[in-house]
């Protein structure tokens, strides 16, 4: 395939995705996920711009994998905000003062469950990619995944030392403006 023709079917397939993904968020205030889907879908457009060519995939196989990509790509991100939103609300019910255990034992009941199946979900997600992928490849695959994690976790803390003049990160445990001991 050209990599005029792997761009188009790129970006094809990156416009129904995130078209099908917008269905599915809850309303909220204007931007407040956007910059968070956007840093996705350039996630997901870098990813997909160098599968075939990182990997050495046929057609065919390029054309197998995308949706098995896109859908570990989205997975994953599922999985983390499902963590990260169950504990908050663990977070608040505890910093409220207010807990109970009951419902305290709820929360924990959700963390426990996506502890336990979000790695099988996962996992069977990966296994369907390998099955396109010869041995091969299927360790490029996971290369490549290291190398763009590690490029974003770079990211992540060029814009959070952006952020801050003193480029220290804060303890979580420090009220906001307490000096350090």
């Amino acid at each position: 395939m050209k990599r005029g023709a792997a761009w188009a079917v790129t970006l094809l397939f990156l416009g129904v995705g995130g078209a099908q993904g917008q269905e599915d968020e809850p309303p909220g205030p204007p931007g407040d996920r956007r910059p968070r889907d956007e840093a996705a879908k350039m996630v997901d457009a870098y990813i997909i711009s160098n599968l075939q060519e990182s990997l050495g995939l046929s057609d065919d196989q390029f054309v197998k994998l995308l949706p098995l990509v896109k859908r570990l790509q989205s997975d994953r991100r599922d999985a983390a905000a499902r963590r990260a939103q169950t504990m908050r609300q663990l977070r608040r019910l505890l910093a409220s003062g207010r807990a109970s255990e009951a419902q305290v034992l709820d929360l924990l009941k959700q963390v426990k469950a996506m502890e336990s199946e979000e790695p099988d979900r996962l996992r069977r997600s990966v296994a369907a990619i390998d099955a396109v992928l010869t041995p091969l490849q299927q360790a490029k695959f996971r290369v490549l995944e290291m190398e763009v994690e590690f490029r974003i976790r770079e990211l992540m803390g060029q814009i959070r030392r952006q952020g801050r003049p003193d480029a220290r990160p804060r303890s979580p445990a420090r009220p906001e403006g307490e000096p350090p001991p």
